[in-house]
């Protein structure tokens, strides 16, 4: 019954990666709401330096703020700035005022999440300067609870505010074993309380 009520569902997933491995981190969301029974609605933010030869080429489309509205929750990816989200996310929010304003994202389930290229580059702090948004806009703000096995293995990326990847010196966008669990358990929970909620 619970999966007839899932597949109805969209989760939003909106991510901006410079290098991949954020993109990568949204396509293993995206199994994990696919595996709960809803669907996985995957974009990208423009990139505000054209002139910046990214080694990930963009391979889903530009969000259009419309889709925000009709998805039933929202996972944000950003990689990590100075602790900060990236500007091309932050630019993209900036911008969400018309939907504030009206209330659309209400009480939608929403979670964040990130990749810096050391262990300790900003991860926690990113995870939660990208809430800030989300909780202006009336969101559910969702992480990853304690029961999760991978949340005590894990040696590089994955906390309870929401899935991270840590690249290392050489920038690898693949994920350890326990990135990847972590990041596919958070988008079967996320599509799981938008089946609830909903």
């Amino acid at each position: 019954m619970r999966e007839a009520v899932l597949k109805n569902n969209t989760v939003l997933i909106l991510y901006f990666s410079r290098h991949g491995s954020v993109a990568a981190l949204a396509e293993k969301i995206a199994v994990g709401v696919v595996a709960a029974g809803a669907t996985a609605m995957i974009r990208t933010v423009p990139n505000l330096n054209p002139d910046f030869n990214s080694d990930y080429p963009a391979l889903h489309p530009l969000i259009e703020k419309d889709e925000l509205i009709q998805a039933d929750a929202l996972a944000l990816g950003s990689p990590v700035r100075f602790g900060l989200m990236a500007a091309e996310m932050k630019a993209f929010w900036d911008n969400t005022s018309d939907l504030w304003l009206k209330g659309q994202l209400i009480d939608k389930p929403a979670g964040v999440f990130t990749s810096s290229s050391s262990m300790h580059g900003g991860n926690e702090a990113t995870l939660l300067g990208m809430m800030l948004p989300l909780l202006h806009h009336g969101m559910v703000l969702l992480g990853i609870p304690y029961e999760e096995p991978a949340l005590h293995q894990t040696q590089t990326g994955g906390t309870p505010y929401g899935p991270t990847h840590v690249s290392g010196s050489i920038a690898t966008t693949l994920l350890s074993a326990h990135e990847q669990q972590l990041a596919i358990s958070f988008g079967k929970r996320l599509a799981t309380i938008a089946g609830k909620l909903s």
